[in-house]
């Protein structure tokens, strides 16, 4: 069955992921994590793409960003992709393919998701066991967002903005956000929708945290 057609709208968020072909690592060093974000930054800029938050794993990439104009994300995700792969082929003597074909993603239609996917992403060590808490792990923008940490790579969402009146508030706000659990339905209804190139947002009024 083809994959549902991807909708990419100008300003509206996009949840984007891109995985390893066949799951294998796409980041072999600390090299290869500081390459990325440095090609990441300047296709982000060239591409008019404002990036709110990101994680990278060790085989797939989680970015969350609202693109400039309809076609500013797959802009980006193109050139991003073709420099990332000749940079690891080159520098670790391979070739063919690293990706897993193309990039997958979900309008964040509702504001309320826009908080469900921040915490989605930066979450994600923690999912995987590779860290205890987000602020433990060094690839994501978790330190910027949560403790105001420099990252030239961010562009804050006006959602993120008004946590708070300043950034010392909108910071303390983010971290608490974090105290919460996501539910499991609200992690369901974010990977169906990344997976399934569909809108996320719309669905049930419930409450998507539990304690």
């Amino acid at each position: 069955m083809p994959r549902p057609r991807r909708v990419a709208l100008p300003s509206v968020p996009l949840h984007i992921i891109q995985r390893g072909n066949n799951r294998t690592p796409c980041f072999a060093s600390r090299n290869d994590y500081l390459a990325y974000l440095d090609m990441l930054r300047e296709c982000a800029f060239d591409c008019a793409c404002a990036l709110h938050a990101y994680v990278l794993m060790t085989n797939h990439v989680h970015l969350l960003l609202s693109p400039g104009e309809h076609d500013s994300a797959s802009m980006m995700m193109q050139r991003l992709g073709r420099r990332y792969v000749r940079y690891f082929n080159r520098r670790h003597g391979r070739t063919g393919t690293l990706w897993e074909g193309r990039f997958r993603s979900s309008l964040v239609q509702d504001e309320r998701y826009l908080m469900i996917c921040h915490r989605y992403i930066e979450l994600n060590p923690i999912r995987a066991r590779m860290a205890n808490t987000p602020s433990d792990y060094p690839w994501s923008s978790h330190l910027a967002n949560a403790f105001g940490q420099q990252d030239s790579l961010l562009t804050p969402h006006s959602i993120y903005t008004r946590l708070g009146s300043d950034a010392v508030t909108r910071q303390r706000a983010y971290r608490d956000l974090f105290n919460e659990t996501l539910s499991d339905e609200a992690l369901d209804q974010v990977r169906q929708a990344g997976n399934g190139n569909r809108p996320l947002g719309g669905g049930p009024t419930e409450p998507l945290f539990r304690n």
